[in-house]
């Protein structure tokens, strides 16, 4: 019968398992697979020998003839699961060498993603001590008979991925309670490793083909809006490439693979990014946003000849690229494209995307004697700190971070983004543009994220629900939202700079939506850490996503923390700069952040600040952050335009002394002081003295600019 049902499936799903032999581990032993369909224990029983059990809820046996007949059999284990009783009942079975098939999130899965997991299962664990094998099944949430509002497909592919047999970790010393809480988070974090390793070695390996293929299965779907309310479809976003390509062959330069991008955020984006990755070539983000010395500095660094930009754009925002030019940098305008396309080009890339869309993503070569590029877009640092680092980005890097979000959150077929951080910034590229292309979601992008009163209009008129930004850009949207505004809004998550108190209190009391803080890097494709609804945690910026390791070097005089390491398939390929990149290579795969962080026993991590943005007061190490977080929103009957920066000066008696930077001409040093004994900081993190400035700077992402700062003071 068994062989029969295995044809079955593998002749209409196409179904094969990985690892099976691994079910031939004996007694006592737990097959957890995730539960998305409503015939997941059919792929299961397949491979399993006849004293496998599936554990099932005989109250819901009882809904109907057919529950009673599926479910209350010979193969079956039922368990009251009103009962307190229920779980003794699987431990005694486990003890007696038993095998049990548990479904661990207690329901099918409303999201098509991995739910939470009861705690009845850390239990389980913690009292039987029974080896772990989990189970990803892959496909199965597209089947018909999945509960969640995505799309679905008759005979979709199905397979199943066993784990290697595992080993529950001990917890000694700590209460049952505690123990059964940490094997839950433990069982958890096994599933969702599991699944972006499976994602990883069996999904597209560069993201052309991972956009072409979401594309063939909705490719009237559309997926991408910017301002100019011309939305495209994925069939009109290859079309569009295709054509875009074909002039651009003609176009570009074949000396050298590397391409500059210089526009906003715009529909004519990723339609050129797509473009480019066909033609081989490696296209270069510039941040407009920098001024032209320092976009001349990254395009010399890139080895840039040629900058694709619009001519509309650079006179909208009256930029000077004379620099460039003289430099000898070739500009190619976006309309100048438009209107070198012929009828004949646009027919033939209409026939070929209609009937071929793969041929897209069959990548040309870079150069005559070139081979295609592994690296798929140069971002540049923020230059915050120091003149900006070009970053190399693989395809597996930003896939790997793509991956690694969706394996974490419960992002749905239904969720439709909004991204108004610029595409020069490796959050509002990756997270923001390419993962709704990649995932199938609807993305809409809007040119600045500094306009306050328009952005959360937009956000209500397309019911968004998803929203990506940094503290700066969410202070001014709570000031100017209306509070029904974001009453659609899903997720809420927040990076590139320090969450403050004051803002997530604002969102919270006025729109009553969460702040999901991240942390992360440009080299890292961004995202290293982050909030879920499923494991918060309030002043921490989350966990490491799967497949990250890390390691906190210590820093004198810092005794909460240290400098954090981190490496996984995120890391960047390396930088331009020669110097940089030597002292990464340096440090085998491991990226140094520069950051101080604290990592709780929950594995939480807590950002106590940048290395080089702490001070040594009389001897001791007081974080600028710390203290710039203690003065955000201290100060409500100046307005919430009112801020506070805080630099550092050379001081002959107590090493270094801070300074308090405000735009508020009424803000007395004496408050300052108050506010930092109000937090509980030390004498030592009071400023010294308050200088005011007209504008704080700030940078293209919304950080405050800190070097410019220290240049202005």
């Amino acid at each position: 019968m068994k062989p029969f049902l295995r044809w079955l499936l593998r002749l209409l799903f196409r179904f094969r398992g990985y690892n099976e032999s691994v079910l031939k581990t004996p007694g006592p032993v737990l097959l957890i697979p995730n539960h998305t369909s409503w015939i997941d224990w059919l792929f299961l029983g397949a491979y399993l020998d006849d004293d496998w059990k599936f554990v099932v809820s005989s109250v819901a046996a009882q809904t109907s003839w057919l529950h009673r007949k599926i479910m209350l059999n010979r193969r079956t284990f039922p368990i009251d699961t009103n009962s307190p009783y229920a779980v003794k009942r699987m431990a005694e079975h486990l003890q007696t060498k038993g095998r049990l098939v548990l479904f661990a999130e207690g329901r099918l899965s409303r999201t098509g993603t991995l739910m939470k997991l009861f705690d009845g299962t850390g239990f389980l664990l913690h009292k039987t001590s029974a080896t772990v094998i989990t189970c990803y099944l892959r496909g199965a949430r597209r089947l018909p008979l999945s509960p969640h509002p995505g799309w679905r497909q008759w005979l979709p592919t199905v397979t199943a991925h066993f784990s290697k047999p595992l080993t529950p970790p001990k917890f000694e010393g700590l209460s049952t309670t505690q123990a059964r809480t940490r094997l839950t988070d433990w069982l958890r974090n096994q599933m969702v490793q599991q699944q972006f390793d499976v994602e990883t070695e069996f999904g597209p390996r560069d993201l052309l083909t991972a956009i072409v293929q979401a594309a063939r299965r909705h490719p009237r779907r559309i997926i991408l809006e910017d301002a100019t309310r011309q939305p495209l479809t994925y069939w009109r976003l290859l079309v569009g490439a295709d054509v875009l390509a074909q002039s651009l062959g003609r176009t570009l330069s074949t000396d050298g693979a590397r391409v500059g991008i210089l526009l906003p955020n715009v529909n004519a984006v990723p339609v050129l990014l797509l473009s480019l990755w066909h033609l081989g070539k490696v296209p270069a983000i510039l941040n407009f946003s920098t001024g032209a010395a320092t976009m001349l500095a990254c395009a010399q660094l890139a080895g840039l000849k040629q900058i694709i930009t619009s001519r509309a754009f650079l006179e909208r925002a009256k930029l000077k690229v004379d620099l460039l030019t003289d430099a000898g940098i070739q500009f190619v305008y976006l309309e100048d494209l438009r209107t070198g396309i012929s009828r004949s080009q646009k027919i033939s890339s209409f026939l070929r995307i209609t009937f071929n869309p793969s041929s897209l993503a069959e990548t040309a070569p870079a150069g005559q004697n070139e081979q295609p590029s592994p690296t798929a877009v140069i971002l540049f640092t923020s230059g915050s700190e120091g003149v900006p680092k070009g970053v190399e980005l693989t395809h597996a890097n930003l896939l790997a971070n793509m991956r690694q979000m969706l394996a974490v959150t419960d992002i749905m077929d239904t969720d439709r983004m909004f991204n108004c951080l610029p595409l020069f910034h490796s959050f509002g590229l990756t997270v923001g543009t390419l993962l709704p292309l990649f995932r199938g979601l609807y993305v809409f992008i809007y040119a600045s994220p500094l306009h306050y009163r328009v952005i959360p209009a937009a956000f209500y008129d397309r019911d968004c629900t998803v929203f990506l930004s940094t503290n700066t850009f969410l202070n001014g949207y709570g000031r100017k939202a209306h509070p029904y505004d974001f009453r659609s809004m899903r997720y809420l998550f927040a990076a590139a700079e320090k969450l403050q108190e004051s803002t997530a209190a604002l969102w919270s009391q006025k729109f009553g939506v969460r702040i999901l803080e991240g942390y992360g890097a440009t080299e890292c494709a961004p995202c290293i850490s982050v909030n879920t609804p499923l494991s918060p945690r309030s002043g921490s910026v989350g966990r490491l996503l799967p497949g990250m390791e890390y390691k906190l070097q210590p820093v004198e005089g810092v005794e909460d923390g240290g400098r954090l390491m981190v490496r996984g398939p995120n890391v960047m390929r390396g930088y331009l700069n020669e110097d940089a990149n030597a002292k990464f290579k340096s440090l085998d795969g491991w990226y140094d952040t520069g950051d101080i962080i604290a990592v709780d026993t929950d594995g939480y991590l807590f950002v106590r600040g940048r290395l080089k943005r702490f001070a040594k007061v009389s001897g001791e190490m007081v974080s600028l952050t710390a203290v710039e977080d203690a003065l955000a929103g201290a100060f409500p009957q100046y307005g919430l335009r009112c801020q506070v920066a805080v630099v550092a000066r050379p001081d002959e008696a107590k090493g270094e002394a801070l300074i308090a930077v405000t735009n508020e001409p009424r803000l007395q040093l004496e408050e300052i002081r108050a506010a930092i004994k109000t937090k509980g900081l030390t004498n030592l993190s009071a400023p010294r003295e308050i200088k005011v400035v007209r504008e704080i700077p700030k940078l293209g992402t919304g950080k405050i600019n800190h070097r410019e700062l220290a240049k202005m003071i």
